[in-house]
């Protein structure tokens, strides 16, 4: 072999040494939520937009110079699974994750993450407790149930303020917190519930709390949980001849709600964000959704948006060190599919907003009223 060919192949195999350097040097980043159990259709939401977003950083280069890899994790929706998880990447040097769903899960998580100095970013989480600890590494880009509720009590105060209005809830962090934060904003306009009560999460049979509902004749439930039961108490409600409008928060946004109820979902009201399909600042990623096949229904935009938040402040910051780009996060303002971002020093976003939907009997939804 000549020296020149001799030093080529060297040079060769020193770049294709590096390249493999490279590829270890990924940046793995998260999203956890619950990928089983009875909310794993928001599990599939937040992973849709994970996935996207990840891709489309990768494909404009990825950040730092480096590609993303993103890890999935499965809470299904159990505080003691979400730690565990939150301790797994904490241990695999994760600086950042996209998650969890449930209020229950993402509190005691963000513990581990901020011991293990793990940013967290969560897209659907609401319970105010999980930015009102003084947690360093905790950010939102949903809005909280102190803020919901209070949407949803200003449309029951104008439309069923000499009804009678039942709470309910299924004692879990989120479904209690947004009944009690509800419950607490009509006693505060004067207006009191008929009927307070608590199921159990998983439940299947709510006939004596329906038949409670018959006994004090109840025009409006509102229901503080998730879809699964809500769609059974719906059902058996109307299985009893009760006509009464159903109500629940942003956890009945979900399709599966209507898929469980079928037509009966018809008339049933829930909170939540203005529709981020309808953003202008969505449409380019909203094409790419469907050209995949999937609708970016729920909270599929709100992970996308997650990753953008993280990935940009990661840019400004020139480091994915978690503290040094939550310190970023809260000084600047952020582009993403749900508009402009911007933080308090809890982690919250500033601009919070809720709306009343109401579903059709075909499962879809429109926007009934303002928020505000």
């Amino acid at each position: 072999m000549t020296f020149p060919l001799r030093r080529y192949f060297l040079a060769l195999g020193a770049g294709l040494a590096m390249s493999g350097v490279a590829m270890a040097q990924d940046i793995s980043v998260a999203v956890v939520g619950p990928m089983t159990g009875s909310e794993a259709s928001f599990g599939q939401q937040f992973k849709n937009g994970a996935e996207l977003a990840v891709a489309e950083i990768n494909a404009a280069g990825g950040l730092l110079g480096r590609k993303l890899k993103l890890e999935v994790g499965d809470d299904a929706c159990d505080p003691k699974q979400a730690v565990s998880v939150a301790e797994k990447m904490a241990g695999m040097k994760i600086p950042f994750v996209a998650g969890h769903f449930c209020s229950s899960a993402s509190i005691p998580a963000s513990e581990a993450y901020a011991e293990g100095n793990v940013l967290q970013i969560t897209p659907g989480s609401t319970n105010p407790q999980f930015t009102e600890r003084g947690l360093w590494n905790t950010f939102r880009v949903c809005g909280r149930d102190d803020q919901q509720g209070m949407v949803a009590a200003s449309y029951i105060i104008k439309n069923y303020k000499t009804k009678n209005i039942a709470i309910i809830h299924d004692k879990t962090t989120y479904g209690k917190g947004l009944a009690d934060e509800t419950r607490s904003a009509i006693n505060a306009a004067g207006v009191r519930e008929k009927l307070y009560e608590a199921y159990n999460k998983g439940d299947k049979d709510f006939a004596a709390l329906v038949s409670r509902f018959k006994k004090e004749a109840i025009d409006l439930v509102y229901v503080g949980g998730y879809y699964s039961e809500a769609g059974l108490i719906l059902r058996q409600m109307r299985d009893q001849g009760i006509n009464a409008v159903l109500m629940g928060g942003d956890a009945l946004v979900d399709m599966q709600f209507a898929a469980i109820a079928g037509p009966l979902a018809e008339g049933s009201l829930f909170t939540f964000a203005p529709d981020p399909r309808k953003k202008t600042t969505a449409a380019a990623i909203i094409k790419k959704f469907k050209d995949k096949g999937i609708d970016p229904d729920g909270y599929t935009l709100y992970s996308y948006a997650a990753f953008q938040v993280w990935s940009e402040a990661v840019a400004r910051a020139k480091t994915t060190d978690a503290k040094k780009v939550a310190a970023v996060i809260k000084a600047g303002s952020w582009d993403s599919v749900l508009g402009k971002i911007s933080y308090t020093p809890k982690g919250d976003i500033t601009v919070l907003d809720y709306v009343v939907y109401r579903r059709d009997k075909d499962g879809s939804y429109a926007e009934l009223q303002s928020g505000h």
